[in-house]
């Protein structure tokens, strides 16, 4: 049976990539901080093994064995490139070359420094792992969904800027596919949304799914940093808020087409989500 190495697999990605890769049949190594993992995934052979991303200690002892990897980096990292230099190099070590690098949309876009480190992190696999697969997904759906919920969508940014989420689910699916499939050696896919939406557009949707009013709500980014931004690193912050001013230029838009063909199907909407 092949066995796939999931990176971050406590985070809500992680968790996706290693539930589509278990409803496959695939044997998963969920790779994480110790302690930080209970298998929610009855009768499947999901294994957490402990690993420091940040010095690299449990790498080799990950990767032994392994068919793939599946790296994911944690969010705004500022070793994102440092990070990846590891992982691949472990995976060159024991011989994995089946290897997916988890980008983000527009990594090349100077206006937020956080992509700039992917897209860093992509050059430094690639130039190790030559067939190695990126994937640069949207913003996920999800990350709005219990605000949605609650009643009430509030960003430190445009209401009306302009963004193609995209279903979690559904990354996670083309995820396990370029995992365990031929043919995607050494291609990078943009994983976006059928839909271009604003958050404002994204409240009224969810008023109508859910049947009952969602108010949308911008609040000033000093208000962010002194709020729930205050919590983050100073380096989490900085990144995070040149995000949500890129955000304001010109929201985060990309094509469907990709998701569309490797899916075979329409890509999730956001009332699918809801729904």
């Amino acid at each position: 049976m092949s066995k796939v190495l999931v990176l971050g697999a406590a985070g809500k990605t992680g968790r996706a990539v290693t539930r589509a890769l278990v409803d496959r049949g695939i044997a998963v190594r969920a790779a994480v901080r110790p302690g930080s993992f209970s298998s929610p995934y009855a009768g499947a052979d999901v294994r957490a093994v402990p690993l420091d991303l940040e010095t690299g200690e449990g790498l080799a002892a990950a990767m032994a064995g392994v068919s793939a990897v599946y790296h994911l980096a944690p969010n705004v990292h500022p070793d994102e490139v440092g990070i990846a230099r590891r992982v691949a190099d472990a995976a060159v070590a024991e011989g994995v070359s089946r290897f997916v690098f988890h980008s983000v949309l527009h990594p090349h876009d100077p206006s937020m420094p956080h992509h700039l480190r992917k897209a860093e992190a992509e050059r430094v696999v690639r130039t190790r792992v030559g067939s190695a697969t990126i994937l640069r997904p949207a913003a996920y759906l999800q990350n709005l969904g219990q605000a949605a919920l609650a009643g009430r969508i509030e960003v430190p940014h445009s209401l009306d800027a302009p963004f193609t989420n995209v279903d979690l689910g559904d990354v996670a699916e083309v995820a396990a596919r370029v995992l365990t499939e031929d043919g995607h050696s050494g291609a990078t896919y943009d994983l976006v949304g059928p839909e271009q939406l604003s958050v404002r557009e994204m409240a009224t949707v969810a008023g109508e799914v859910l049947g009952h009013p969602v108010e949308a709500a911008a609040i000033p980014l000093v208000d962010w940093l002194a709020g729930p931004g205050a919590r983050l690193s100073a380096y989490a912050r900085a990144d995070l808020a040149a995000m949500f001013r890129s955000y304001d230029r010109g929201g985060l838009v990309g094509d469907p087409s990709t998701l569309r063909e490797l899916l075979g199907r329409e890509p999730r909407t956001w009332r699918d989500v809801l729904s």
